[in-house]
């Protein structure tokens, strides 16, 4: 996919003086040896230059890591390790950090040949919350050779969303439409996150939409969109309208993306979208989330984010869907009660007009936007790409700013049910164990506005260490609890 940033993990030894330096030596060229044969060799590297014992060793690993292009940093206890030395290479490493440790191998060598690595985790941990910097460390962070080439796996997608943050810029236009004060959050969380962002007015980007007017790329673009709808290409008339403004967007980007290399955009949809342009951008947009550039409809700038998040750490097409609608009860009845393992109340409809890309959609048609077309000539709503969406795994989730600039965020594993949803737009039916606690105790209490992400496939492990990183206190991730587990604001006599 486009805008998105290849990982290379230095893997960097560390050793207590009072240790055998060859504990930590062989101990990460068996963890290296072990990542390669499983994994391949594309997105490590082994600092040879040393094992760091001090702080002299840590600045020479420092130097080594950069000038191998490497990205992210996995600091590995092969002993006890210095634990000044190691925070301290975490701290002045410029990108996404994990930790993890050497378990020890034998009970035929627990002499000369014990780490101790078990217990020097615990003092890595205590001088990182001293020095207040930031590491992934896994669920149970010591283990064997092939175990910590898993952790470090694992932290691939997790480094892959941390370090694209912070190297990203999101770029709004206009702001949030009448009656959307729900996509209106507070942009000073995204400067803490070393998110840059670029608010424009929609004037700006319609002045440029019409500098690209007779743009000789337009009829290729054209034919680009004719060869993806297929038999879906039921409005051909507004093809040539959408590749103007398809390219108006991708040179704003690179116009506008500055010294940051990821981009993502939030912009406008309604209402003067359409009497302005003659049309609405929703195929648009799901074409460029499908390149990997993700666009977030009626300027919800928080909605951006978190399908960029979602697409970091799913190397795969998001979309951003409204909790839209409850399942009719015979539509549950005739369709999923008894076919699948739900309550009605688990199950809901996802919508939003046509900004799916067409590879997450059984089937495609470009068509009007029905809703807006209730107040609007039709002729200005056409540009939607309806269909229902693909059945499958799905994540639902979101990362967003309360009212007074505080981060919280909610995930939940689930599936979109093969069901046809016998509706418009860009739809599916979905369930989510306990969805209506969830709906309640998390989306309804806590504030979440109306979208949601949706990454399709289950990534709410590696989601949940991104949003701990880029630090959303833990008790602000909200999940869907099971049954047994009652919310803390759930009645307990219910």
């Amino acid at each position: 996919m486009k805008n998105t940033p290849e990982v290379k993990i230095g893997i960097v030894a560390v050793s207590r003086d009072c240790f055998p330096e060859s504990l930590s030596v062989n101990r990460r060229k068996a963890l290296v040896a072990a990542y390669k044969a499983k994994y391949g060799e594309a997105d490590i590297y082994e600092c040879p230059v040393c094992i760091v014992e001090s702080e002299i060793h840590m600045t020479q690993a420092l130097a080594d890591i950069k000038a191998a292009g490497c990205n992210a940093l996995c600091v590995y206890l092969g002993n006890f390790g210095p634990e000044i030395s190691e925070t301290l290479l975490a701290k002045h490493f410029d990108g996404p950090v994990m930790f993890c440790a050497a378990a020890e191998e034998s009970q035929n060598d627990l002499v000369g040949g014990r780490g101790d690595a078990y217990c020097g985790m615990l003092n890595a941990s205590y001088n990182l919350k001293l020095r207040n910097v930031k590491a992934y460390i896994p669920e149970y962070p010591v283990g064997t050779a092939e175990e910590c080439a898993d952790m470090i796996n694992e932290f691939v997608p997790i480094a892959r969303a941390v370090y694209a943050l912070q190297n990203l810029k999101i770029i709004s236009f206009g702001p949030r439409p009448l009656n959307f004060l729900a996509c209106n959050a507070p942009i000073k969380p995204l400067y803490d996150l070393g998110v840059e962002i670029e608010e424009n007015s929609e004037l700006d980007l319609f002045e440029a939409f019409n500098k690209h007017a007779n743009d000789p790329r337009i009829p290729a673009k054209v034919a680009e969109m004719e060869k993806e709808l297929g038999e879906g290409n039921k409005k051909p008339q507004v093809l040539p309208k959408l590749a103007q403004y398809e390219l108006t967007l991708l040179d704003w980007i690179e116009e506008h993306r500055g010294y940051r290399k990821y981009v993502c955009i939030a912009g406008k949809c309604w209402p003067a979208f359409q009497t302005q342009f003659g049309f609405v951008p929703c195929y648009v947009n799901s074409r460029l989330t499908g390149m990997g550039i993700p666009v977030s409809c009626e300027v919800d700038i928080y909605g951006a984010l978190s399908e960029f998040i979602g697409t970091m750490v799913s190397m795969d097409a998001v979309t951003l869907l409204d909790i839209n609608n409850s399942v009719p009860a015979d539509m549950y009845k005739e369709s999923i009660e008894g076919k699948f393992g739900y309550t009605h109340k688990d199950t809901f409809m996802g919508f939003h007009c046509g900004n799916t890309c067409s590879g997450k959609l059984t089937s495609c048609n470009m068509k009007y936007q029905l809703i807006m077309a209730r107040n609007l000539p039709e002729e200005v709503t056409q540009g939607t790409l309806e269909g229902d969406i693909v059945p499958g795994d799905i994540t639902f989730f979101r990362l967003q700013s309360t009212a007074d600039t505080q981060l919280r965020a909610y995930i939940a594993h689930g599936e979109v049910l093969p069901v046809a949803t016998r509706s418009f737009g860009g739809i599916g039916v979905f369930a989510i164990p306990e969805m209506g606690r969830f709906y309640r105790h998390v989306l309804i209490e806590k504030n979440f506005p109306h979208h949601g992400a949706v990454a399709f496939g289950h990534f709410g492990k590696a989601l949940y260490e991104v949003f701990k990183y880029i630090g959303v206190p833990v008790s602000e991730i909200g999940y869907n609890h099971p049954k047994s587990d009652r919310y803390p604001t759930e009645n307990p006599f219910a």
